[in-house]
């Protein structure tokens, strides 16, 4: 029998007091066919191993995906990142890439959050 060490996954840093952030996860969840994701809620003392850089103020304001080789993407960004990483998502991710998109997608993610 062949046994293999587990790919590291992306890390989902989410505020888990605020419904919207925990509904976005639950999708996100049933988005990950492929289990590329761990979650990890802001209130876990994980999150601040995870991203000492990034502060509590920030972490609330909106998710943080730190990828397996430690790049740190926010609100929209993070998004598109895991777009190319869910097949559902990547129609999504391909636009969000489309020049000056992005610039208006985080602003629309800082509206809503």
């Amino acid at each position: 029998m062949l046994v293999t060490a587990a790919a590291p996954k992306h890390l989902v840093l989410y505020d888990d007091g605020c419904p919207l952030c925990t509904f976005q996860m639950k999708l996100l969840t049933w988005l990950d066919w492929f289990h590329k994701i761990e979650l990890i809620p802001v209130s876990d003392a994980r999150a601040h191993q995870v991203a000492p850089s990034v502060d509590r103020e920030q972490l609330l304001e909106a998710i943080h995906c730190v990828s397996s080789k430690g790049r740190i993407y926010r609100g929209a960004r993070a998004i598109r990142f895991l777009g190319f990483r869910m097949p559902l998502l990547a129609p999504l991710a391909l636009f969000l890439w489309i020049p000056g998109v992005i610039w208006i997608a985080e602003k629309i993610y800082m509206w809503v959050s």
